[in-house]
């Protein structure tokens, strides 16, 4: 898939320390939070709370996290309540860029992002400024691509159920659908005895854009201090 997706970065991170669990935990709680706070706190009734769980329960992470993290949406644990919020931008090169951030503290992590971009070559830009550069689309990933063991079986059933694409890029594999066809698609994998590392709403570039080797080096530095920064989820850029 082109442009930058948080899938490369788990990929990438495999194997890292354990000093980046604590901070892949906090990500992975607000999640859980945000989801239980928008459809409840039952995962066999809200779609979007199983999927973050099952990512987290793929992470490892405790029960007790996880049972705080739903408690913590549904308004029981006595904390701030978390919400998602985008923000609109540009990278080095002048690359469009997606920037969504799970926060209790919407002023503060502005303020860390602004503050972040204009130190690393990019900027925060206004509300549209990039998003009409993107499509808002349900995604299915999956990081190792062989647990697909028949290809023509597993096309065949994702198509029937609404898949729109299926890509094969850097050894990730991704199903691309309508928003409204994801909970179909996710299911049609999961009727397959296959567990997707990930089925959510994404934005890609409906343009990518190549990337000139003299910023590529600056555009990577940029991307992963955002991505470390913890109110930050996801990135989307329309490099190609």
């Amino acid at each position: 898939m082109s442009g930058h997706s948080k899938w490369h970065n788990i990929q990438k991170k495999k194997g890292a320390a354990d000093a980046k669990r604590s901070s892949t935990f906090t990500k992975l709680a607000k999640g859980i939070s945000v989801a239980a706070r928008q459809g409840g706190g039952d995962p066999n009734f809200n779609f979007a709370l199983r999927v973050a769980i099952d990512a987290a329960k793929g992470a490892n992470m405790p029960k007790d996290n996880i049972d705080k993290a739903i408690k913590r949406g549904t308004g029981e644990g006595g904390e701030a309540i978390i919400e998602e919020v985008i923000y609109e931008g540009f990278a080095p090169g002048g690359l469009a860029i997606l920037i969504k951030c799970l926060t209790d503290n919407r002023n503060r992590t502005v303020a860390d992002l602004k503050y972040l971009a204009s130190k690393n070559g990019g900027s925060i830009g206004g509300v549209g400024s990039v998003m009409w550069m993107f499509d808002k689309k349900g995604v299915v990933t999956f990081l190792n691509p062989s647990v697909v063991t028949n290809r023509d079986e597993f096309d065949l059933a994702v198509i029937d159920a609404g898949a729109e694409d299926i890509k094969d890029n850097d050894g990730i594999l991704q199903i691309i659908c309508a928003v409204e066809d994801l909970k179909k698609v996710t299911e049609a994998v999961e009727a397959m005895d296959l567990k997707p590392d990930g089925a959510a709403i994404e934005y890609l570039a409906k343009d990518p854009v190549a990337v000139d080797d003299s910023v590529k080096e600056q555009l990577d530095q940029f991307l992963e201090i955002l991505d470390e920064y913890d109110d930050v989820d996801s990135l989307y850029t329309n490099q190609a």
